[in-house]
């Protein structure tokens, strides 16, 4: 929780106003037991009614200027614990977008939405309460212990035996729910995780009949998060009862001691019911510090698991170096307009936790403005070999070089300037067409867009929405089909006119027709532009300037499709299981 403290720091003036505006409400709150003791000893025991009155006026505007106080307090305290979670929150999420994928896949994503969500939420609520009252109790135990040896130090004694009691308790219980609430906040985390992927998989799961399995294991997750929350709740229940009967009993025993001192003429009655309200006061301040310690053990708990994430670094860093010379970009750009577009030299790659290689080995070069065709079986690393190149994640060994610069040397947006990415799964966002197309480039013209509507065979259809551009798309595009989701998302990096566009088995939805449609207006109308084209199909990639087959991450062959009929019997077998064998040789 310390180490979140300095999102405090555009709010140090609201941080120590608030808590000690509390403790001016305490200070006045600490008065009204001697002003009752002298109403007492002074009003109630003598007759005097205006001695009466004037205390109780004196009581009102106490109360008065406490109430003031409390609200000046609960105002600042409000104002920093929202300016301090707004600033974590923006902080976690960017530091969330720079994480690569690596790091995403190690935390998932459920978890990441809690922690952003719930965990956030119960970090600033603790802040909330610490700067109320993390003065305000304690000052109300402390005060109302001095005061009390101000009235009579012999029966102050038993405050002395009973505030230590009271914080061990309470110091007890927050040691016994801390790992308690941990627990449950993860098994939070498993429900997010299973409501994300049955609202995700909905008509997968309707198809299969699967909707009562569903529920029961729903179920089954939210009862052992009830068990665990009912388990917390019990412990932590233990203070009230527990903290009550040590203050009952300190009462009493002041009760007592305190009628043998008015016996025997050492105090007033007065001064006894004084010593009552100090200790019901403790007794009230503690509550309160009840209510403080659960929230602050949840957000200790929650801040910690907060920290988990802006402890994951990520592992693709852009490289500190000095700032270059003019002579050194000069040098740079001319040895990148004549070297070859992509270069693979000895290229290795595991995944974090992998105990093999996804890719070994890997030797090619492509040159400028060549078509790329990358096939191969489930699992043989064809979208692990094209997420190499935008440094989504870096090799294990050798090197992956772009103009003849090793992609690391690259700053990453400049690195993925130069790159169009449409991935496996057509991702778009809630907003127009014309929104989701600007992500390729932000002042992209409607001629711009309308070129790579056209390139990507999109442009048909999207004259035929209401609005065209304008027309509006639901969350990640629910009111297109799939094909139509994955032109809009090829048209996407086409806007931004990349010089290597990379189509990761982005047209598997596409018919026959409109995929020849899609390769021919490639080919024809994005001349210098170097593509990589993974496919399942061996028709969309037959036509590529270069075949790569792999198989278990290593390249089984590499030529044009004429080349690999002969020479590669893994590229045969691809062939022959999709077309009859008189087409394969055709």
């Amino acid at each position: 929780m310390l180490r979140l403290a300095r999102y405090l720091k555009h709010y140090k003036k609201e941080s120590i106003i608030g808590p000690l505006f509390k403790m001016l409400e305490a200070f006045f709150e600490l008065l009204v037991p001697l002003v009752v003791a002298d109403m007492i000893d002074n009003g109630i025991a003598k007759g005097d009614k205006t001695y009466i009155y004037r205390a109780a006026f004196i009581m009102v505007l106490l109360g008065v200027v406490g109430l003031v106080c409390s609200l000046i307090a609960q105002f600042f305290a409000a104002k920093a614990s929202v300016g301090f979670g707004t600033e974590l929150r923006d902080d976690l999420f960017a530091h969330m977008n720079r994480l690569s994928y690596a790091e995403l896949d190690k935390a998932g994503t459920s978890t990441l939405v809690t922690r952003i969500t719930s965990d956030m939420n119960q970090v600033q609520s603790g802040v909330n309460m610490i700067l109320r009252l993390f003065l305000r109790s304690p000052f109300i135990v402390i005060g109302a212990l001095a005061a009390a040896f101000l009235v009579n130090a012999k029966v102050a004694v038993i405050f002395v035996i009973a505030t230590p009691i009271l914080t061990l308790i309470i110091y007890g219980i927050m040691v016994l729910t801390i790992p308690m609430y941990s627990k449950a906040q993860k098994a939070l985390d498993t429900i997010s995780l299973a409501t994300r992927e049955g609202l995700n998989g909905a008509r997968v799961i309707r198809a299969f009949g699967r909707c009562e399995d569903e529920t029961e294991e729903f179920t089954e997750d939210c009862n052992r998060l009830l068990k665990l929350q009912k388990r917390v709740g019990k412990v932590s229940a233990a203070m009230n009862p527990l903290t009550y009967v040590v203050v009952n009993l300190a009462i009493a025993a002041i009760i007592m001691q305190g009628g043998k001192q008015v016996d025997a003429g050492v105090i007033t009655q007065g001064e006894v019911i004084a010593l009552v309200n100090y200790m019901t006061q403790i007794l009230n301040a503690l509550v309160a510090l009840q209510v403080l310690i659960v929230s602050f053990t949840k957000a200790m708990a929650s801040a910690k698991r907060v920290n988990e994430v802006l402890d994951l670094q990520p592992t693709v860093l852009d490289q500190d170096e000095p700032a270059e010379t003019a002579d050194q970009q000069r040098k740079k750009t001319d040895a990148g307009t004549d070297a070859p577009a992509v270069v693979f030299e000895h290229v290795s790659f595991t995944y974090p936790g992998a105990k093999e290689e996804a890719l070994t080995e890997l030797n090619f070069t492509v040159k400028k403005g060549q078509t790329v065709g990358i096939i191969g079986g489930t699992g043989s690393g064809k979208s692990s070999l094209v997420n190499l190149l935008p440094r989504f994640y870096d090799v294990t060994k050798g090197a992956v070089l772009i103009d003849g610069v090793d992609v690391r040397e690259y700053p990453q947006r400049k690195l993925r300037e130069k790159i169009g990415m449409v991935p496996q799964k057509a991702v778009l966002f809630s907003g127009t067409i014309r929104e989701n197309m600007k992500w390729g480039k932000d002042d992209a013209t409607d001629e711009e867009i309308d070129e790579a509507l056209l390139i990507a065979q999109a442009k048909e259809f999207v004259d035929a929405k209401e609005g065209r551009l304008d027309y509006k798309l639901n969350q990640g595009g629910k009111n297109l089909s799939g094909g139509q989701r994955q032109r809009l998302t090829i048209a996407r990096a086409l806007v931004r006119k990349p010089e290597i566009l990379i189509l990761d088995d982005s047209a598997s939805a596409l018919d026959f027709a409109t995929d020849a449609a899609l390769r021919r207006a490639l080919s024809e109308r994005t001349k210098g532009m170097t593509v990589f084209m993974v496919s399942q199909r061996t028709a969309t990639i037959r036509n590529a300037d270069v075949i790569l087959v792999l198989e278990d991450g290593e390249v089984a062959g590499i030529g044009t499709h004429e080349e690999l009929v002969e020479t590669c019997e893994v590229y045969k077998e691809i062939c022959q299981s999709q077309v009859s064998a008189e087409e394969v040789g055709a």
